[in-house]
């Protein structure tokens, strides 16, 4: 063609062309446009994630202040574990027997009185010299938390259709790496400009977005009217969980991930001991997960058309452990940060493809069950993972720590699919048509 005849699109690649493959890649926010009851959910859950936020960054720093100890900051993690734990069983049950959307509410405003109390007992001088009433309120709030996440965790799959899911999760999970980025950065405004009674002041204010969220949905109870809370329930719940083995690989995938292969417990000692750095080289490795992950969640359009979305879990995994190992071999800080970055995105694409097929293939009335479940795993993995790579690294070496472990991570992961193939075979097309035909019209997606 001769170059009179080119036009501009001779010169170089069409502008309309790269904006559609731009606009491929964003995240799917058709969820929050078209949906407005999933919206009123996912901002009020936005900002009270960034509350807590805000007051778990608070409270680590109070303690610190009071006490001058670093294990007595630890066991602020303890303290919060145990309950989200065994709340995170019968909180699921609790869910799966009630009106979710008002025992929501309910959680959020004791919640809200909790927020309170860490303000007044702040703002009375309470706590300048014992640090106990601050462990006890934060057992309670772990306790609340066990029941209030699974509920709202639970109502958004009612909310938008099957196949919209993993747009829905994607959302969610910007919106919380968003609340983990920022809320840290608010309480530290907040403590420099009023201290610990100016940050608890500003979570309780945070309430409101999730109140009001709440009070403008429909009633969300279970399909079928659910089942009386209790034993019964919860291993009721457990059995259903051992005869889906798609399900069952979800979380024991994670758990391989996390255990074997988060190595966050080392960065402090590796920032000092490989990299040459202080407590800002390892604010750089903590922060590359955190990019990594919410540069996936928005770029993560793609993945709501994926069929092999189990397969798609797999590889991200295996793609996390590799990662792992290789920041464990690099000496240079930006590599390291980059393979971190790597390692935080392939996660971030795990989880929201998890998500989406727990949503998926959980019949309504389970939902609360499977949620306290999920929300079990996701607390409790990474936390072992903080033992199982400092035990490591005291044996032999942090770096022995940080390879081993992302190389075990690949190996688990290996004899975890072939001994149960059902994740990778999982076909999202068919188990979104089952879940329609098992759910019919989603009640309160189109109000």
């Amino acid at each position: 063609m001769p170059e009179s005849q080119a036009g501009p699109a001779a010169v170089g690649p069409d502008p309309a062309r790269r904006r559609r493959l731009g606009a491929g890649l964003l995240a799917d926010v058709s969820p929050l446009r078209e949906h407005p009851s999933f919206r009123r959910l996912w901002v009020g859950e936005t900002v009270s994630s960034l509350g807590s936020q805000i007051t778990a960054t608070t409270v680590l720093l109070q303690v610190f202040a009071i006490t001058g100890s670093s294990w007595q900051v630890g066991l602020v993690g303890v303290v919060g574990l145990v309950p989200l734990v065994v709340g995170g069983l019968f909180g699921g049950a609790v869910v799966d027997a009630v009106d979710r959307r008002r025992l929501a509410m309910i959680t959020s405003t004791l919640l809200a009185v909790v927020s309170a109390l860490f303000l007044l007992l702040s703002a009375t001088g309470a706590v300048d010299t014992v640090a106990w009433p601050l462990f006890c309120l934060i057992a309670v709030q772990s306790a609340l938390l066990a029941v209030d996440q699974p509920a709202r965790r639970a109502m958004a799959p009612n909310l938008v259709p099957p196949e919209s899911l993993p747009a829905a999760s994607a959302l969610s999970q910007i919106g919380g790496m968003a609340a983990a980025v920022g809320g840290p950065l608010i309480a530290s405004l907040a403590l420099t400009l009023g201290g610990f009674s100016v940050a608890y002041a500003v979570d309780l204010a945070t309430f409101a977005a999730p109140l009001y969220g709440l009070a403008r949905l429909p009633a969300m109870p279970p399909l079928g009217g659910g089942r009386v809370a209790g034993v019964a329930s919860v291993v009721e719940g457990l059995r259903f969980l051992r005869g889906q083995p798609v399900l069952l690989m979800t979380f024991v995938v994670d758990i391989i991930a996390m255990v074997f292969g988060m190595p966050r417990a080392l960065f402090p000692e590796l920032a000092e001991t490989r990299f040459g750095g202080g407590s800002a080289t390892a604010g750089v490795m903590y922060s590359a997960v955190a990019v990594g992950s919410l540069l996936a969640a928005g770029l993560s359009r793609p993945l709501g058309g994926l069929g092999r979305q189990g397969l798609a879990v797999v590889v991200s995994i295996a793609l996390w452990g590799g990662a792992i190992a290789a920041f464990g071999l690099v000496h240079d800080i930006v590599l390291g940060a980059a393979l971190l970055a790597v390692a935080g995105a392939a996660d971030m694409v795990s989880a929201i493809l998890r998500i989406a097929i727990l949503n998926v293939s959980t019949p309504d009335e389970m939902r609360g069950r499977l949620q306290g479940v999920f929300l079990i795993v996701v607390t409790g993995g990474p936390r072992l993972g903080d033992l199982e790579a400092g035990g490591a690294a005291a044996a032999v070496s942090p770096v022995f720590s940080v390879v081993s472990g992302g190389l075990a991570c690949i190996g688990a992961l290996a004899v975890a699919t072939a001994a149960v193939p059902a994740l990778i075979r999982y076909d999202a097309r068919a188990a979104v048509a089952r879940a329609r035909a098992r759910a019919g019209p989603a009640p309160g997606s189109q109000n």
